[in-house]
Formats: C-alpha cells, sequence, structure tokens
C-alpha cells in the first residue's frame, strides 16, 4: 500500500473511532436514565430523549452522504482548500438552530431513541468504510454553518456534533 493508501485508511480509522466513541456515550447516557427523566421536556426545550432522535436523524442524514446515498455531495473546486476542522468548529455557534427536517416528534421515546442511535452508527460504520480517498478529497458540500468541506470532513462534523449533543443530554438529564 503506498503512503496515500495508508493515509486514507488511517483518517477513516480516526473518524470512525470518533464517531463510534461519541455516539457509545450518548447511547449510555440514555440507557443508564430513566424513562421519565430522559422524555421529560421543560417549556419548548427539547427532552434528552428528543435531542437523542434528532441525532440519529443526522447521523443517518451523514451517512448517506458520505455513501454517496444522496446527491448533495459535489466536485469540490479545484482550488479547494481543506481547512482544518478544530478551526471551522471553533467558528461555529454555541446555539445552532436545527433545519425543520431534524426536529424530533413531540413523544420521542427513550427506547425507540436508543435503538434510532446505535442504527444511525452502523450506517456511518458502513458509510465510512466504503468511502474512497478520491471521494473522501475531491467530494464536499457547502453549508452556511461550516463552509465548504470534503466528505472526510463531514465524518468529522459528525462527530462533532454527536459530541455537542453528549454534552446538552448530560446536562438535561442532570437537571431531572
Amino acid at each position: 500500500m503506498d503512503a496515500a493508501g495508508g493515509a486514507h485508511l488511517s483518517r477513516v480509522r480516526r473518524l470512525r473511532e470518533a464517531f463510534s466513541s461519541a455516539n457509545e456515550r450518548l447511547v449510555a447516557r440514555l440507557r443508564a436514565a430513566e424513562d421519565a427523566a430522559a422524555e421529560a421536556s421543560v417549556g419548548s426545550a427539547w427532552s434528552a430523549a428528543q435531542v437523542g432522535w434528532h441525532v440519529a436523524a443526522v447521523n443517518t442524514r451523514f451517512a448517506a452522504l458520505i455513501a454517496g446515498d444522496v446527491p448533495s455531495a459535489k466536485p469540490l473546486p479545484q482550488d479547494f482548500r481543506e481547512q482544518p476542522w478544530a478551526e471551522i468548529e471553533a467558528a461555529m455557534p454555541e446555539k445552532i438552530d436545527a433545519p425543520t427536517s431534524a426536529h424530533p416528534p413531540a413523544g420521542a421515546r427513550r427506547r425507540d431513541v436508543i435503538a434510532a442511535l446505535e442504527a444511525s452508527g452502523l450506517k456511518m460504520a458502513r458509510a465510512l468504510d466504503t468511502l474512497t480517498a478520491e471521494r473522501g478529497a475531491t467530494l464536499g458540500v457547502t453549508n452556511a454553518l461550516v463552509g465548504t468541506i470534503n466528505l472526510y470532513q463531514v465524518g468529522e462534523w459528525a462527530a462533532g456534533h454527536v459530541n455537542r449533543h453528549v454534552r446538552q443530554v448530560a446536562g438535561l438529564l442532570e437537571q431531572r
């Protein structure tokens, strides 16, 4: 295997580990919670279960994007230069309004959300397993929140998104 192939495999392995670790932490928090605590919301804020539902929906969307199951990824411009993910993430606002399509139903149930998170984790693992070096580096998306990023960075965004919500769920469950 050449150096480029080794770098690709190493990057995909890091993406898988970062995503899996975050998703497993979220599942563990919801597993440890009582139904009433996980499903209770205060005012217009989402419950911990609803946050988990949102994360599973976004994970599934990110996995489909990486795998090529949705035609949203486009060839990147010739002059595209990958900005370090840490810089992109640091520029994100603390509070982000989710698109309506990723809003959870009012009655999200803890056990159903756990199953959805686990299923979305499998989808992401499969998507990353099928990501080629060419697709990872030359295809991408443009989003108002993150700018133009490649598919590798979509994987970083996915892991970061889950981590943000792990912290949110921890805070919600501590309030109960």
